[in-house]
């Protein structure tokens, strides 16, 4: 038997958006514990991954409540929101798949110089000084840079950013799946009747 009752499609959404909580608290715990340690010192990504971590979280929090008390207008704007965000991260997922080396090329030299703590936190993990050139004259956090054997970082980025790339944008189409599968049990369970309720209301 497939899962096309009241109950089945209630605790199929509740299992999704817990799922979603678990990890939009993921998200916000693991950006919290970077900066912490001072793995990431740009307050701009630590900022934008705790902003979607939260985003996500009240979200799921609607979906669910909506969900236990079967509440009509929280569902429907769950589904909107949700439909919404399947869009967005469909096209990100999908670019992050296809986009080619020159591309990558470029974005990487955006984000290195519109961020210098991003540069300090890529050069002291990685040992490299630089974008595409070691300036002697420049100051550089690398443990390399005072023995002047430092590489440019740009050689040591591109190692790992197609793999990166790749794996973010599966992760992506995987979670947008599941989303689009959240907006269609919305869709369906706000047109479902409770059968506890009184039979003759129109939900």
């Amino acid at each position: 038997m497939g899962c096309a009752g009241f109950t089945c499609s209630k605790h199929s959404l509740c299992a999704l958006n817990i799922l979603y909580v678990m990890v939009s608290l993921l998200m916000i715990g693991i950006a919290a514990w970077g900066k912490w340690f001072g793995l990431v010192s740009s307050f701009q990504v630590v900022g934008g991954v705790i902003g979607v971590g939260v985003f996500l979280f009240f979200v799921a929090l609607a979906g669910l409540i909506g969900a236990m008390k079967h509440h009509q207008v929280l569902l429907f704007f769950y589904m909107i929101i949700l439909f919404m965000v399947f869009i967005v991260q469909f096209s990100v997922s999908s670019a992050c798949l296809a986009i080619n080396r020159e591309q990558q090329d470029h974005l990487l030299e955006v984000g290195w110089n519109n961020s210098q703590s991003t540069q300090r936190d890529v050069e002291k993990s990685l040992n490299c000084c630089g974008f595409k050139q070691v300036d002697p004259n420049g100051t550089c956090d690398a443990s390399c840079f005072p023995n002047h054997s430092c590489l440019p970082c740009a050689h040591k980025i591109q190692e790992h950013v197609g793999e990166v790339l790749h794996f973010v944008g599966g992760i992506g189409l995987f979670f947008s799946f599941t989303e689009i599968l959240g907006v269609w049990l919305t869709y369906r369970y706000r047109n479902q009747k409770d059968p506890r309720a009184n039979p003759s209301a129109f939900l």
